[in-house]
């Protein structure tokens, strides 16, 4: 573990894990197999009944099926565990309406709008937000090239000037992708 040493002792209370698998498909396409769980280390009192420590108190799916170009053609929802059965394990369908988004095109304020409030689920709503970044690492060389060397494209590769250490004014653009380096004291 790369943090630092906790600064007192201390006692694991709750787990939350999102795992996501990203697929190929025969067909062209690609599926994003997300999965959420919560945890608590101890027994707990639910409005809905006690719920033994250990056990799920969430255990949610989403998959989402995109194309290339990461538009979603497809997508279902289901939910093992939930704090209120009968009730948060209803609204699967409503996440239908990721149908026709596409993930790197206003994708999250598209899915608060639709799916946010009494619309969705609260946490596979959340869970449905971290897709975006998934399928980019999905598709980074298996879709799309990302460097210099797989790049035959004269477009500048996707990544560059989507965070700070890819900015395209600094060092690892400048060393790992040097066509598309721009030193802005040159610029000036």
């Amino acid at each position: 573990m790369s943090l630092s040493n906790p600064v007192s002792r201390r006692a694991l209370r709750h787990t939350r894990a999102i795992d996501i698998h990203a697929y190929s498909r025969e067909d062209g396409l690609w599926d994003l197999d997300a999965h959420i769980t919560d945890i608590k280390t101890f027994d707990t009192m639910l409005a809905s009944g006690p719920r033994k420590g250990n056990e799920a108190l969430h255990d949610l799916w989403l998959r989402v099926t995109v194309d290339k170009q990461l538009t979603i053609v497809d997508a279902e929802a289901s939910s093992d565990a939930v704090p209120y059965p009968g009730h948060c394990n209803t609204i699967g369908p409503a996440y239908k309406a990721l149908i026709g988004l596409n993930l790197m095109k206003g994708f999250r304020h598209a899915v608060k709008e639709r799916l946010a409030g009494v619309q969705g689920c609260t946490h596979l709503t959340e869970l449905a937000l971290v897709l975006p970044t998934a399928a980019v690492q999905a598709f980074a060389n298996d879709v799309w090239p990302v460097n210099e060397r797989s790049s035959t494209a004269t477009e500048k590769p996707f990544q560059l000037d989507k965070c700070h250490a890819l900015r395209t004014d600094g060092g690892a653009v400048a060393e790992f992708y040097p066509r598309w380096y721009v030193n802005k004291t040159d610029a000036a």
